[in-house]
């Protein structure tokens, strides 16, 4: 019997009645198998088993035998967010095609279940970091081993995610691994160990060497803008800019001609068939969107739908390749409004964290948590601008990290937690910050 299938199993027999007692165990279980897939690293019964499904199933019985409490934190990102899970809803029931619709609905409502599951169960600072850690490790493991291939085969051969989820495709794991590495710099800022801070770095630089082996376009611009709010939000500018510039021509030396060509490419889209292909998906959702008030819904590419909105005659078919804009065309433009919105609020409900918490020796944790989700979306909202990742679970699960994390510091739980799941800090890493007001509720 394959030995992955039985180590996998055994994990999730092992953790399945602890996640029964306590439902914020069950999200990280179910986090873990959402976005790693690890059954599909199998080859045997495990391969198509419904694990995920079998987590889902222990996390919402926990609703009913855990002790823990649970309480939903109605910040505005929250409320936008289910509004715009509302409206998608809504834009299915009037959709083009409801059956075809309906199966993607299935698949974001069961995603958008357990995001506001791990709202209302993660309380702890415990809690947040091992969210942290499973994210990371979920996806940096695709980065390490995508990095460790890049570095062997010398930049020549792609590098793909595992099949049948939201990362298979190289251009997508690519942005999911850029999007990691900030939060990789978090846990290694916070780490109370040397030997795990340089494990983490170097998981740093495996990353970003498989993001450019993925050879995406997008994600070349998804760490183009991580990089410079990198360079600016660091207080010495012109040593950080010395470095940046030192790790990027050094990365991208490494890559082979065919890289920098396909690169290259980004200034000469016209004469690019992949790069036309999306723009003309794009005005085809952009008139579909004008025309229906409520998109066309999740089913929408197809030779009929871009005769009408798009240009006739043609047959060649294309996602949105654009979180914007599929957005746009299957749910309108009030659609488009709500998810715009969620990531504007998440965006400035994390600078109000770092203004709450800057100058506090024991919340540094937090500064610098969400000072890297900030870089991380910007890495999602750039990347993402190419790729079809709207529905993807590692955005909103940052979304989660932030709102409780939130929740953590307004509630006072930084006076009697003072130390995460793997200790404090080092005394170093974790010096006093910049002085401002301490804690306060936020808007």
């Amino acid at each position: 019997m394959p030995m992955r299938d039985l180590l996998l199993f055994g994990i999730l027999l092992a953790v399945l009645p602890l996640a029964l007692r306590h439902t914020w165990i069950g999200v990280l279980l179910w986090t873990w198998l959402s976005i790693m897939n690890p059954h599909r690293l199998t080859y045997g019964f495990a391969h198509d088993a419904p694990v995920a499904a079998i987590a889902a199933g222990a996390i919402l019985l926990s609703l009913f035998t855990s002790r823990d409490k649970l309480r939903m934190p109605w910040t505005p990102a929250v409320v936008v967010l289910f509004l715009f899970v509302l409206w998608m809803c809504i834009t299915t029931a009037f959709a083009i095609n409801p059956s075809g619709s309906l199966e993607q609905l299935n698949k974001v409502l069961k995603i958008q279940l357990m995001t506001a599951i791990a709202l209302m169960a993660l309380q702890e600072r415990k809690h947040i970091e091992l969210f942290v850690w499973v994210n990371v490790l979920s996806i940096g493991f695709y980065g390490f081993k995508g990095g460790i291939h890049t570095i062997l085969t010398g930049g020549s051969s792609t590098v793909w995610g595992p099949p049948g989820g939201f990362i298979a495709e190289n251009n997508a794991l690519a942005v999911a691994v850029i999007m990691t590495i900030p939060l990789i710099n978090f846990l290694r800022v916070t780490a109370a160990r040397r030997i795990m801070r340089g494990g983490l770095l170097i998981l740093m630089l495996l990353c970003a060497v498989s993001a450019l082996g993925s050879q995406s376009r997008g994600a070349l611009l998804a760490i183009s803008g991580m990089a410079a709010v990198l360079w600016w939000r660091s207080p010495r500018k012109i040593f950080g800019g010395l470095i940046l510039a030192f790790v990027g021509v050094s990365l991208i030396a490494f890559m082979p001609e065919s890289w920098e060509q396909r690169m290259s490419t980004i200034g000469t889209y016209e004469s690019d068939s992949s790069a036309m292909g999306r723009i003309l998906t794009w005005r085809f959702c952009a008139n579909l969107a004008a025309d229906r008030l409520t998109g066309g819904g999740f089913d929408i590419y197809n030779v009929g739908n871009l005769a009408i909105w798009g240009a006739p005659g043609s047959t060649s078919v294309h996602v949105a390749h654009s979180i914007y804009f599929s957005v746009l065309g299957e749910h309108g433009y009030i659609g488009l409004v709500l998810f715009v919105l969620t990531w504007l609020l998440v965006m400035r409900g994390s600078g109000q964290l770092r203004k709450a918490s800057k100058g506090k020796p024991e919340l540094a944790w937090v500064f610098h948590l969400a000072g890297m989700c900030q870089v991380s979306l910007v890495g999602y909202l750039c990347g993402g601008a190419f790729l079809q990742l709207a529905y993807f679970d590692l955005p909103y699960n940052i979304l989660v990290i932030l709102v409780v994390t939130h929740r953590w510091l307004v509630d006072g739980r930084w006076k009697r937690e003072t130390s995460g799941a793997f200790g404090s800090g080092s005394p170093v890493e974790m010096a006093p910050l910049p002085s401002s007001s301490g804690p306060r509720a936020l808007p």
